[in-house]
């Protein structure tokens, strides 16, 4: 059976957010849409993502290091939030292994967010329904756009190519080989609901800090003694200046 899915390298991901952006703005526009911002930027900022990116530091002082880790729903194979939807609004589609919500039937009980163990289900304030990442089917379908723009949003808006999309259980797929060479790896498999969604390490680098490195120097532009002071015979900004 296919299983699309996303495999994503963390070792390449900068966390600059392009795969938020383009998938609030396409998701926002598609089908899926609208998903509202009620309250973005108070104290408790409210809104539906399908995809964050969470930064993390890990290692202790000078060894530290930032990890950039994107989150959407994992497509799970056996996914928990299916069985407990009490109106089978949530389904896995059996043609391509997406793990959809029908919103006709969703009555917004949050049962699923509960039931996920990835956080991936997002509840919509506006249209009173559950939401989660579709892997832009709207998109990956649709024959009016050249074979190369059939991928979910996300994958496209990437500069850094970090993300991957493809059918995990063909071998010969790129996701698949990059899985199975480069040590990728699902999260949280103790859940038993084998996510389709999988992660490729960090490779670790050698890092060597110099001793002066962990003393700041202060910046001489900031002493005004030692700012460039021009002399009073010189011409002025105004004076060689059209306005």
């Amino acid at each position: 059976m296919t299983q699309l899915a996303l495999v994503i390298d963390l070792n390449v991901c900068v966390g600059c957010s392009a795969c938020v952006t383009s998938c609030k703005a396409w998701n926002t526009s598609g089908a899926a849409g609208p998903l509202a911002d009620l309250n973005p930027y108070a104290a408790k900022p409210s809104g539906t993502f399908f995809n964050r990116v969470q930064t993390f530091e890990i290692g202790a002082y000078p060894a530290t290091e930032t990890v950039h880790f994107p989150k959407s729903c994992m497509h799970c194979e056996d996914p928990p939030c299916v069985p407990v939807c009490p109106t089978g609004a949530s389904y896995k589609r059996q043609e391509d292994g997406i793990v959809l919500v029908d919103y006709d039937k969703c009555i917004g009980c949050k049962y699923c967010s509960w039931a996920c163990p990835y956080g991936a289900r997002e509840f919509d304030e506006l249209g009173k329904v559950m939401k989660k990442c579709t892997l832009c089917v709207d998109r990956i379908y649709d024959k009016s756009l050249p074979e190369n723009e059939r991928k979910p949003s996300c994958v496209r808006a990437c500069p850094t190519g970090a993300r991957l999309f493809g059918d995990i259980h063909d071998p010969n797929s790129p996701v698949a080989q990059a899985i199975r060479e480069q040590g990728g790896y699902a999260l949280l498999p103790e859940w038993g609901a084998h996510p389709a969604n999988h992660y490729l390490p960090r490779r670790k680098t050698a890092m060597h800090i110099h001793e002066d490195e962990l003393e700041r120097a202060d910046n001489p532009l900031l002493i005004d003694s030692e700012l460039p002071s021009p002399s009073l015979s010189e011409p002025s900004f105004d004076d060689v200046a059209s306005w």
